[in-house]
């Protein structure tokens, strides 16, 4: 991806930022600068820089449970706060900022100060090539002092003290940054995206997890099942409970947070509460796929009975059947139930076998007054 240019500045460094990148901290911490260009100031702190790239790591790690390289303190410090502080995986990013800014948490203060000791310069190699070797071994203290003399650099350094050292924008690189943010936000993304399917080989839809869940958008999913128990009543498979057209709810049975996709076959009715309960969990596959395959072969044979029903599928395929193949497969006419049943296992189970891998925990429901239980 080609970077604006500019005749004042090195753009063939600024290019290379992350040509050596091991770990993902170099993307985030240049993100986090990135971002904190909207407050209209040029000098930012270690820690309010260290602070956006926790929350930043936030939904990668809980809500997708992305891996973020070996031994990742970034990932390691989300890890911790998620089992202390209790904040739900979809928390909103102001009040993980805001709990951070107050955070008297030792391992969590431990961890951010790793996570300073190298980046903020380490980033910046490129503009310095002579840096080699031993040059980087100088110590925390002499490191930033040294790199102050040097000439070209996008940042310098202040107030060397831990976490409360400054980094300030210098004004021509400042300049850049603000006319072509978005580009390089892009060009961001795209290295981020790149660094975490290498993390990630086994997980779909790395581009849509870079930043918080978004609403999904299911109307035409839920007309058809709404159409469908107009016709016909059923029951959810979790707990059996009727679903109606006001308690009726949309459920990715693998979750959408793993799958990052809408499609019709890993979607089906559930109720409200109980969707709520389940969250971003998979269900125990061995009690509930034959139930959801029973639920998914009567809808089957009801959209070929039913012209209205039929006509509701159709105008879910064009959004939510983006497979040509699984199509045919799966909603053919004239399949019998053991056919269905096992062309919908040997789509889905990979899938599920896949996000159980990826860290998604086991789910049954357990009771109304206790709706569910991780195993």
């Amino acid at each position: 991806m080609q970077l604006p240019y500019s005749p004042q500045l090195h753009i063939e460094y600024l290019g290379r930022l992350f040509d050596n990148t091991s770990e993902c901290y170099k993307l985030f911490w240049f993100q986090a600068i990135l971002t904190k260009l909207d407050t209209g100031r040029d000098t930012f702190t270690y820690e309010e820089l260290v602070d956006e790239m926790i929350a930043d790591a936030w939904y990668m790690v809980t809500e997708y449970h992305l891996n973020l390289g070996p031994k990742d303190n970034l990932e390691a410090v989300v890890k911790h706060i998620s089992q202390t502080a209790r904040f739900k995986p979809s928390e909103k990013k102001p009040i993980i900022i805001e709990y951070l800014r107050s955070c008297t948490d030792k391992e969590v203060l431990r961890l951010k100060k790793i996570l300073i000791r190298n980046v903020p310069y380490r980033l910046q190699a490129p503009f310095i090539p002579e840096f080699k070797g031993k040059a980087w071994d100088i110590g925390e203290r002499k490191l930033p002092e040294a790199m102050n003399e040097q000439k070209r650099l996008m940042y310098y350094f202040s107030a060397f003290k831990g976490l409360a050292t400054e980094i300030q924008l210098q004004p021509d690189w400042l300049d850049y940054l603000h006319r072509n943010k978005e580009i390089i936000k892009g060009w961001i993304q795209y290295n981020m995206i790149t660094y975490l399917q290498k993390r990630n080989p086994s997980v779909p839809g790395i581009s849509d997890k870079l930043f918080p869940p978004q609403e999904r958008k299911l109307d035409k999913v839920l007309k058809y099942w709404r159409v469908l128990i107009e016709i016909q009543p059923i029951r959810e498979i979790y707990h059996h409970e009727e679903i109606t057209t006001s308690n009726i709810s949309i459920d990715h049975f693998v979750p959408w947070s793993y799958v990052a996709h809408d499609e019709f076959w890993n979607l089906h009715p559930t109720t409200k509460s109980i969707n709520s309960s389940k969250s971003n969990h998979l269900p125990d596959w061995e009690l509930y796929f034959p139930l959801l395959a029973e639920q998914e072969y009567r809808s089957y044979q009801m959209l070929w009975q039913y012209e209205k029903l039929k006509k509701e599928f159709k105008s879910c395929a064009k959004d939510h059947l983006n497979n040509s193949d699984i199509a045919y497969r799966l909603y053919r006419e004239n399949q019998s139930m053991e056919g269905f049943k096992e062309q919908l296992k040997e789509i889905l189970s990979p899938v599920y076998e896949s996000a159980r891998n990826s860290g998604f925990g086991n789910w049954v429901y357990k009771d109304e007054s206790d709706h569910s239980i991780l195993q």
